[in-house]
């Protein structure tokens, strides 16, 4: 028996060795590399046999095959499919040449920052939508002085103003409260770790090449800053010398002028400028003696620097200054019903520096960057007068490659967030976050790829935290693409919420035994796509643990603290995108629907979350002839929405919002006229806007559910030089 099992063993082994010896001796380098117009094209799926290889940088992919005759089969999106023969001597190499010809689909090349692999936004495993700088322009028409509506107007997203007196507001994301989306610009958070509820209105869009947008907990991307989602502003490249002047009055008394030069890079150097005046008049339209739009007086300069050797090595820097001075609240001699004066103030002054730097390490790309930003207020509430400055810092390291069927990051990240009050120093904190962050994108077969990604941050007050993120992309037949994603992450909190921005600080108690706020949400995307038509479904889902609330002080009177509350935020949607596009007409369909609830501050019971309409929708139609300009129709709807805290009812109505665009270009003029709200909705028709008594938190208005400001109409001519 022993004799016989050794024997079978000796065969095998045999048997073994000589497969061995014949597959290598049988064996064949396989060099494919893919180009487009002489160009290499990276990330093609090169496809032999069973093994499909993604193109690195240089647009290669190598295989060790069986000498004799293979079939190469190349796919990119963007690119017809390519297949050629080739014949591989035994021990030898062969270099096959495969040129992609493009091909026209809907949606322009577009390659996106936001993940940090830099690939094409339709290669990505996670969703990212993108507004491109065509629709980025349209909006500057409207609002050169800042990106409110841009955002506003985009489905998923919905800024809501936080406080009426200045205006000021923030982003909400599939339903999340403002201060959980991180806004970036070029990867960079100039505008703090947290950002403001003021500085969305302080940010003008003129060189805004395109507009990133991750929704959902990205906290495995960029930390814990963005457990809502990410908001990745992207400035212009300087393709061409341009000279632009852009000015525009409004019949609410606004006025805007604004600059942007740019110099595509000469000997490695280029540069771009960007400069603007804004101001506007306060205006009480429903004649209470409250400021129904704040006046402002903004000014605000950015260059940027760009240099690039040609081989890999890169460098941008950019610089920004902003000086504004905002007012609201009672005008002239008005009072609030307490009889006293309530005057609203808030002056803004900020000053930020970034670099990002790219070079390759041997064949791996490697990034830099850095940024510091710096900004202090001056804020009356009333006769409380409240002064701070906050800090951030920001550095990070990344290197990333491709190998075979894998395109991963790795890298390390540090920030630090620091906060100074004069008049509330209990309230002051400094956040110190290093951390190390990896990603890898495994195409795991023809059609099927999918992407891991994790972060650890180790945070000085709230400790150390791991948050992944697991995506996956199915391009299935008959032009449909599948998309499915999930992620944890965390926020660390500050005394900065949507309540405390609007009414300061003087009455908030220090936190304590506050703990991090949890979250996790998961989507699906289902999507198709053809030369004119493209179509996309959503399907999301959010749940918030130990979330933080602005109540009544338990143990001080007057006074207000956060807390932790026990039960979670849980919120759930879909999304529906249809986009048409053929000849000179344009036509976007969108539809959100989102339903989240939390526990009720005073009833603590679940209720719905104030502020956030179950139903959005809008319409927007173009027109648009290069020699003559564009035409552009649009209509949007918000539905019903719970209302905290209004003495005048639970719910607001629903209303549309209609609006036309018109551009005429002429040689380098172009003169715009654009109509805002034409059917003039307000909220004041229906109610006052202010409170009969202060609110428990010290507001002397309601919340803003529909504009204030009524119908707008803006005008004003755009030129180059």
């Amino acid at each position: 028996m022993r004799l016989r099992q050794s024997f079978i063993l000796g065969m095998f082994f045999f048997i073994l060795n000589i497969s061995t010896i014949e597959g290598q001796q049988g064996n064949g380098t396989l060099d494919v590399q893919v180009r487009n117009n002489s160009r290499p094209v990276e990330q093609a799926q090169v496809t032999v046999g069973d093994h499909t290889i993604l193109t690195d940088a240089s647009g290669e992919a190598a295989f060790d095959v069986p000498a004799g005759a293979v079939e190469v089969r190349v796919e990119r999106y963007g690119f017809k499919p390519q297949t050629t023969e080739a014949v591989v001597p035994e021990s030898g190499t062969t270099r096959v040449m495969v040129d992609l010809e493009a091909e026209a689909v809907l949606k322009q090349e577009i390659t996106v920052t936001a993940t940090r692999t830099e690939t094409r936004i339709e290669d990505e495993p996670l969703r990212v939508e993108v507004l491109n700088q065509e629709e980025v322009e349209e909006k500057a028409l409207m609002t050169p002085g800042d990106i409110a509506m841009l955002l506003n107007e985009t489905s998923g997203l919905r800024v809501q103003v936080t406080s009426p007196s200045l205006g000021a507001a923030n982003v909400r994301v599939q339903g999340l409260r403002g201060r959980y989306a991180q806004l970036l610009s070029d990867g960079l958070p100039l505008y703090g770790g947290q950002t403001g509820s003021i500085g969305l209105l302080q940010i003008p869009p003129l060189d805004i090449g395109q507009v990133e947008i991750i929704k959902g907990v990205a906290s495995a991307l960029y930390g814990p800053s963005a457990l809502g989602g990410v908001i990745n502003l992207v400035s212009r490249r300087p393709s061409k010398s341009e000279r632009q002047m852009l000015l525009n009055t409004t019949s609410r008394g606004g006025k805007d002028a604004a600059f942007w030069f740019a110099e595509p890079p000469q000997n490695g150097f280029g540069y771009t400028m960007l400069g603007g005046a804004h101001f506007q008049e306060q205006k009480d339209i429903d004649r209470d003696g409250w400021a129904n739009i704040p006046s402002y007086r903004r000014l605000d300069l950015r260059p940027r620097l760009f240099w690039d050797n040609g081989n890999g090595r890169s460098v941008f820097a950019t610089f920004g200054a902003m000086t504004e001075d905002r007012k609201g609240g009672t005008i002239g001699n008005a009072t609030v019903p307490d009889g006293h004066h309530f005057p609203e103030e808030l002056s803004t002054e900020r000053f930020d520096g970034g670099v990002v730097g790219r070079f390759l390490a041997g064949n791996h790309p490697v990034s830099v960057r850095g940024s510091v930003m710096t900004q202090s207020h001056r804020h009356q509430f009333g006769g409380v007068l409240e002064r701070d400055r906050s800090t951030t810092w920001f550095g990070e390291t990344a290197i990333s490659g491709t190998a075979k069927s894998h395109t991963w990051v790795a890298g390390s990240a540090l920030q630090a967030d620091v906060y100074r009050s004069r008049e509330v120093p209990a309230l002051n904190y400094t956040y110190v976050v290093p951390a190390l962050f990896a990603q890898d994108e495994y195409l795991v077969a023809s059609g099927v790829t999918v992407s891991a990604s994790g972060r650890v941050d180790l945070h000085n007050k709230y400790g150390a935290f791991l948050n992944p993120r697991l995506s996956a992309l199915l391009r299935l037949p008959h032009k449909f693409t599948a998309r499915l994603s999930s992620g944890t992450g965390v926020f660390a909190p500050t005394p900065f919420t949507e309540q405390t921005e609007a009414v300061g600080l003087s009455k908030l108690m220090p936190l304590k035994n506050i703990r991090r706020e949890r979250a996790w949400s998961a989507s699906g995307d289902l999507g198709w796509t053809s030369s004119h038509l493209e179509l996309n479904g959503t399907v999301f889902g959010s749940v918030i643990h130990d979330p933080i609330m602005l109540s009544r002080s338990s143990s001080a009177p007057d006074a207000l603290e956060i807390v932790n509350v026990r039960e979670p935020t849980r919120t759930m949607g879909s999304e529906f995108l249809a986009r048409f596009h053929r000849g000179d007409f344009g036509l976007v369909l969108t539809h959100t629907f989102v339903h989240s609830t939390e526990i009720d501050r005073e009833k603590l019971d679940r209720q719905l979350v104030p502020l956030t309409p179950k139903h959005t929708a809008g319409i927007v139609g173009t027109w648009e002839r290069e020699e003559w300009g564009r035409i552009g129709i649009e209509a949007f709807y918000t539905g019903v929405q719970r209302l905290d805290d209004n003495p005048y009812r639970a719910s607001s109505l629903p209303y549309w919002l209609f609006g036309v665009l018109v551009e005429r270009r002429l040689g380098r003029v172009r003169l715009f006229v654009n109509a805002e709200n034409l059917a003039n909705v307000r909220q004041t028709k229906h109610n006052p806007l202010l409170r009969p008594a202060r609110s428990f938190d010290g507001q002397w208005t309601v919340d803003e559910w529909a504009p204030l400001d009524g119908r707008v109409i803006n005008g004003g001519l755009r030129f180059g030089f």
